[in-house]
């Protein structure tokens, strides 16, 4: 091989196989498809987390326990967890650019019914049980399943537009938007409740489901546009992975699929025993998590007497640094840990876990101490999300663009188990004492952090 053919053949790995013209096309049609879905992701937590942050809202007009909004909240994560189990998988086979159009639509319908089930005269207890509770309920646990249609297709799309070595970044980048969803979701309840009483329409808590569907809806119109979902769109081939052992990986698991039947990849995650480790992993960080997004305004409005809008403005800070952790700490891991992104997750536990400790004991009511609160709790966030951002970016390490869906969305379902598991349990815990709530999760990170270094001594298969 001449010296020329070297660097026509340095130039078409760096390339990933496309002409440089195919490679500019490439390259802006990935990153406009990374950017409209984060965006639309974000949007989607406006239709999820809106009775997270208004449950406060749902409790006062309708005179419900905090164990009775724990209840209606959990059935979310339930269903929203064993629909990424399913849905990961089902969406491979069925297409993820479809899933994803659909969890939009559905989702938004069925935060329309929750509304619109509250203009209802009465509905009969049954067994003793509120009709209204249960109603609510079981069209809130549709919705868990709708929502989680998008996640686990929107990686597997993602691995299309982004190679092995790229794709902590994108899957952090699109992480992030969920962080910054939350923040959404947060603020969306504000106006929502505002407008709702500034313009006289009465609506009381429906507004928390009826108002903040629009802005999903608005941004899937513009995603629908301009996303293209695979190379195939704009007429290039796939591209070719730089990594030769990466290439190898991903024809052997065409291969098992061949032969080993659609079930397989779930055989094939669950024997390895560091997957394993994630999937615990997960499971913790969906407690934290969701225990903190949850509670912490509860803590703020019951323990100290701030009021619901000043508390979801004083929490504000979490969600922003859970955005900023898992845009941030996926990419270093590219860059710094590829093959063993263990390392990060036990820096960022112990980082979280000593971050909720410190703001417990402050006062929002004191200046100053509002202040370290909101930088504690940004710092909690930073840790927390940037061990999701880390779980999901291992999902594309192992699945690759066979079945990162299938590996997600186990993920995602041990995510939802310890979220759901913890929207019932500590609406309990919180009536008895607020400040255990937090000192389990402080226990829970520094639990992270042991499986991590376990996991980090666990060769990759």
């Amino acid at each position: 091989m001449n010296k020329q053919e070297k660097q026509n053949k340095k130039a078409e790995k760096w390339t990933f196989g496309y002409t440089a013209d195919e490679y500019k096309r490439f390259t802006f049609n990935g990153v406009l498809f990374l950017v409209l879905f984060s965006f639309l992701y974000c949007c989607l937590y406006c239709m999820r987390q809106n009775i997270t942050y208004g449950g406060q809202y749902i409790a006062e007009g309708l005179g419900w326990t905090k164990a009775d909004v724990g209840i209606l909240t959990s059935t979310l994560f339930w269903t929203y967890g064993i629909g990424h189990l399913i849905n990961g998988r089902l969406s491979e086979r069925v297409g993820p650019p479809k899933f994803i159009v659909l969890a939009v639509l559905l989702s938004a319908t069925a935060n329309i019914a929750m509304g619109l089930v509250g203009f209802i005269p009465s509905i009969p207890d049954v067994f003793g049980i509120s009709g209204l509770l249960l109603v609510l309920a079981v069209i809130w646990g549709f919705n868990g399943y709708f929502q989680s249609m998008a996640w686990t297709s929107g990686l597997a799309v993602i691995t299309n537009w982004w190679p092995s070595d790229r794709r902590g970044t994108a899957v952090g980048f699109a992480h992030a938007f969920s962080g910054f969803g939350a923040a959404l979701a947060s603020l969306a309840m504000v106006a929502a409740m505002t407008v709702s009483e500034s313009a006289g329409l009465s609506l009381g808590w429906r507004a928390v489901f009826l108002l903040p569907a629009s802005i999903p809806l608005v941004m899937l119109v513009i995603y629908l546009v301009f996303a293209k979902t695979s190379p195939s769109k704009i007429g290039l081939a796939p591209y070719r992975e730089k990594d030769v052992a990466k290439i190898e990986a991903e024809n052997e698991m065409k291969e098992m699929m061949k032969s080993r039947g659609v079930l397989y990849p779930y055989l094939f995650l669950l024997k390895n025993p560091k997957f394993l480790i994630f999937v615990l992993v997960a499971f913790l960080t969906g407690v934290a998590r969701y225990g903190m997004t949850q509670w912490v305004p509860f803590y703020f409005s019951e323990v100290y007497e701030v009021s619901i809008k000043e508390s979801l403005f004083g929490s504000l800070a979490l969600p922003v640094g859970m955005a900023v952790g898992t845009l941030i700490v996926p990419f270093i891991t590219d860059k710094l840990c590829p093959t063993n992104r263990m390392p990060a997750v036990i820096v960022s536990a112990i980082v979280s876990a000593a971050a909720i400790f410190g703001f417990l004991p402050l006062d929002p009511n004191n200046a100053v101490q509002l202040v370290l609160i909101q930088i504690l709790l940004f710092i909690a966030g930073f840790g927390i999300y940037a061990v999701n951002g880390i779980v999901f970016t291992y999902a594309t390490d192992i699945g690759g663009r066979v079945f990162s869906a299938t590996a997600s969305g186990i993920l995602d379902f041990s995510v939802y188990m310890g979220a759901a598991i913890q929207s019932i349990v500590y609406g309990f815990v919180f009536d008895i004492n607020a400040t255990l709530v937090f000192y389990t999760m402080i226990i829970f990170c520094a639990a992270n952090a042991l499986l991590a270094l376990v996991g980090s001594k666990i060769k990759n298969k």
